[in-house]
């Protein structure tokens, strides 16, 4: 496959990723101004969110394949790698400090007594996540612009 089309596949992947992220990211100061209540309605709105899990590993493994492609051009590579590192730090992130709070909440069914807490790891966990993931992006769009055919 040609490194043009694989340059086109990890920047849009990494883009769609950073979307649900960016939604956190953007409503973090709304959310975390509800009362328990409210915020628990609210919360109910992420059902099925679990499906961009699919485009995350989409970009991880189009950005690790950018990186391997690039090997003949130390810059690209680095930049590409850097993107996939930055993925993976998402997902470690993610299963470190946003998972087990789902687990906790049931899925943010049940609101526990350290409601507070559990909520703000949740919420700033994400918006880590979401900036992680647009630095990504930028790495992946740079890794694409220094390339240079040889």
């Amino acid at each position: 496959m040609p490194i043009k089309v694989v340059q086109f596949v990890a920047i849009l992947f990494t883009v769609l990723a950073l979307i649900p992220g960016a939604a956190h990211l953007i409503e973090l100061p709304n959310k975390m101004a509800l009362d328990r209540e409210s915020y628990m309605t609210v919360q109910r709105i992420y059902r099925g969110w679990a499906l961009a899990g699919v485009v995350l590993l989409g970009a991880l493994l189009t950005t690790l394949w950018l990186a391997i492609l690039s090997r003949s051009q130390p810059l690209p590579m680095l930049l590409a790698f850097s993107a996939f590192a930055l993925l993976l730090v998402t997902l470690i992130t993610f299963f470190v400090w946003v998972y087990p709070v789902n687990q906790a909440t049931a899925q943010w069914t049940i609101a526990t007594t350290d409601f507070e807490r559990l909520r703000a790891r949740w919420e700033y966990a994400h918006a880590v996540n979401a900036v992680l993931t647009l630095v990504a992006v930028a790495t992946t769009a740079a890794a694409s612009l220094t390339w240079r055919n040889i």
